[in-house]
């Protein structure tokens, strides 16, 4: 699970991600998708308020199993998780508003 500025190409299991403690954002996109790459200013400016929150970039794609398993359609999907459960969801984010409140719920 290396967080880096590009997406892993290796994820974690399901069951890693359901044990996680505390605040955690899975963002599954592509490198190369370009909504994904006009979404990365809204993205870090959000983040960039909350260090707590764990950020983990995960490549999604056809058969790839964790971003089916969070039923990802469309890139970016944000996915704000608590203890291991999803609180907050946003997808192809257009502003910082909507993730703002994902990260609030993840820090509750």
């Amino acid at each position: 699970m290396t967080e880096h500025n590009g997406y892993a190409r290796t994820a974690p299991e399901r069951a890693e991600v359901d044990a996680l403690a505390g605040a955690t954002v899975l963002e599954f996109g592509t490198d190369w998708c370009g909504y994904c790459q006009g979404a990365q200013r809204y993205i870090v400016e959000a983040l960039g308020h909350a260090p707590q929150l764990r950020h983990l970039k995960i490549e999604d794609g056809p058969g790839r199993p964790l971003g089916r398993s969070f039923k990802v359609k469309l890139w970016p999907t944000l996915v704000f998780l608590r203890d291991g459960v999803e609180v907050a969801r946003v997808v192809r984010p257009t502003d910082t508003r909507a993730l703002e409140e994902g990260v609030a719920a993840a820090l509750r």
